[in-house]
Formats: C-alpha cells, structure tokens, sequence
C-alpha cells in the first residue's frame, strides 16, 4: 500500500458516510482502540480498503514512556491491526498513561530528561521489534510541565530521534497549544524533525478556558496549527497532513472547509519551500 500524501481525516464510525463520498480525502488514521482486534472490521472501513486509500493506525493507550515495558497484549494487538488493516505505519505517543496498575486516562506528558530518554528508547525498541510496520512517536499537548526539566521540546524530540529509529507525527495543533501554555519555541520544534523522518502531520481544533489552550478535537482549527503547517512545509516540502475530529462532529460543508484550509496551508507553504523557504 502507498504511503500517505495530502490531506488526511481520522476515521470515525460519526464520519463513516463522509468519508464514503469524500473525494478530497487521501488517507485515514483509525484508533486502535476503537476496534475490535478479533472481530470483523467495520464495512465502511472494508470499503477504504478497497479503494486503495492508505491507512495509518493509531493508539492512545500503549503507554511508551512508562517505567513499565509496554505490555505485550497491547503490542499484539496492534501488529494484529495493523496486518489486518494493511496499515501503512503504527503512531503512538511520547506520553505515559499509567502506573502502578493505574489508568490515568489522559496522555501525560513525560519529564524532559537524559533518564526518561533511556527509558523510552528502550520501551520503543521493545514496540519496533513487536510491529510489523514502522512506528512513529507523537508529540503531545499538556496543561503543565514538570519541575526542573533539563531540555526544551525542542531538544527532547531531536534526543528522541538520535536513540531511537522511528519516525515523528509531528501534532502542530499540540505544539501550539504549548507554545501558548508554556511558552514553548515552536520555531525550534519545526527544525528539530528531519524531512527523512516526518511521517505526517496532526492539525485539530481546540478552545481557550480559564487562560489555557485546550486540545479538544472538537472545535474549527485556528489560524495558529495552519501558520505552523504552512512553516512546516516551507522548510521541508510536502508533507501529508490529518485533521483529527473527534466530538461535536460538523456538517460535511464544515469539514470540507477545514481540509480546504489545510490544503491551502499546504500550498501556501510548497511555494515558499520551491522559493527558498522564505
């Protein structure tokens, strides 16, 4: 199956019909956990197969920054998955999401230190020897950091990538819900992740609430994931891009609107990467 290009929507049972008759949609991303990995697949799902639309699968809950090994029960099921489904690549999330036996329920954001490298770089050999197709670490969204971190986002995804062999999906609405709450260079993210190891690119909406940036998936994609997209593309070239939507679903018009602007985004940003990137 050929890899990812363009513009991307993640999968939901909500946009099932949409993406049936989406003309304007080059690949889907489908949540591991949304599936059952023994039963039949969803026929819609069947349908984008069928078509030849590649598919990216993603998981919320292997929890790669644990102290723990990631579980072997969830490394099976998504190489089970991702056969089934013919995925193109497997994205996860630098993030941990329990201890102790814990469910956290929220992707939480790991402490930025040389420890934490380690642990993660073997927790990710551990998933890349289990998966049948190539992994790829997202950057996350978080409303705090952790005291006394010793790198920036920037320099924690460039110390990700020298340990490690997977690639980055990189989350621009997630960058820039940080650079919001914490201040965070997003100019330096964007030049931290080569072109050879980008997979694609997250954009999703989200909403201000007591003076912080909530990532929700729920709502329109401001200006600020666009304009980093668009920065994006100019330093690297074409990149494919997905618009995750997940509560609150809109009207197709709607939709349709949002992958337009991130076409745009895209183009805006091939023009100035083929004139030198200014």
């Amino acid at each position: 199956m050929k890899p990812p290009a363009g513009v991307g929507l993640g999968w939901r049972r909500q946009l099932a019909h949409y993406l049936d008759e989406a003309e304007r949609v080059d690949f889907v991303e489908v949540l591991a956990e949304h599936l059952d990995p023994k039963g039949p697949l969803p026929e819609p799902l069947k349908r984008l197969k069928e078509r030849g639309v590649p598919v990216v699968l993603h998981g919320v809950s292997l929890g790669l920054g644990s102290a723990e090994p990631p579980e072997r029960g969830r490394l099976d099921m998504l190489a089970r998955l991702a056969e089934r489904l013919g995925a193109v690549c497997v994205s996860e999330h630098l993030a941990f999401v329990r201890a102790g036996g814990v469910e956290s329920g929220h992707l939480l954001p790991l402490p930025r230190t040389g420890e934490m490298l380690e642990v993660l770089a073997e927790n990710v050999r551990r998933a890349e020897a289990a998966l049948p197709v190539p992994l790829a670490l997202e950057n996350v969204a978080s409303l705090f950091e952790w005291p006394g971190e010793g790198m920036t986002e920037a320099r924690w995804l460039a110390g990700v990538l020298e340990r490690t062999g997977v690639g980055v999906l990189l989350d621009v609405a997630n960058l820039y819900a940080n650079t919001l709450n914490h201040g965070t260079d997003a100019e330096e993210v964007l030049e931290a992740v080569p072109r050879e190891r980008l997979a694609y690119v997250h954009v999703a909406g989200g909403v201000k609430r007591g003076g912080l940036y909530h990532d929700t998936h729920a709502h329109g994609v401001p200006e600020g994931p666009l304009v980093l997209l668009e920065k994006l593309v100019a330093r690297v070239g074409p990149v494919p891009a997905l618009l995750e939507w997940d509560d609150h679903f809109p009207p197709p018009e709607v939709l349709g609107a949002e992958l337009e602007a991130m076409k745009a985004a895209q183009a805006r940003g091939v023009a100035r990467w083929k004139g030198g990137g200014a």
